[in-house]
């Protein structure tokens, strides 16, 4: 569901859970207020975002309903990263820019490894910077494999 005239023309996130704009693995995960996909920007294989169905761009504009799903959602979520990446880490972080402008609310929920940190010399937002500055994006196959996988742990 869409909240206003500026998301229906010009959000990503809007765009990816209608349809609008390709997304390999499709939806992972539906909520009443929720929607888990595989991130499609460079932060590495198994990273999803968690975001609500309607378009909102600040976490206070949340309803009583979304606040009280997220919580246990982003551990669901998070549980089932872990359980299928098998990483060191699981970061969960709220990004809500696109451009410098506040964009749409959404947690990305990231699996980390020693090889991740290797690669690129850093950790925590410094290693999401430089995944972001490498661009490099998981192959959609591989992207397909992990969101099947990531639907079955999470039920």
């Amino acid at each position: 569901m869409v909240a206003d005239a500026r998301a229906a023309g010009g959000c990503l996130a809007c765009d990816l859970t209608a349809g609008r704009a390709p997304l390999p693995g499709g939806s992972v995960l539906r909520t009443d207020s929720w929607v888990v996909e595989h991130c499609v920007g460079p932060l590495g294989l198994g990273t999803v975002v968690v975001k609500p169905t309607r378009h909102v761009v600040h976490v206070a504009e949340l309803t009583a309903q979304e606040s009280g799903e997220l919580g246990p959602l982003l551990q669901r979520v998070s549980a089932a990263v872990t359980e299928v990446m098998t990483p060191e880490q699981v970061y969960v972080c709220l990004w809500s820019h696109a451009g410098g402008v506040p964009g749409h609310v959404h947690f990305v929920v990231q699996p980390v490894g020693e090889q991740d940190m290797a690669r690129f010399g850093a950790s925590g937002p410094a290693l999401q910077v430089a995944m972001g500055a490498a661009g490099c994006f998981p192959e959609a196959a591989e992207v397909e494999r992990v969101c099947g996988s990531l639907r079955e742990a999470l039920g």
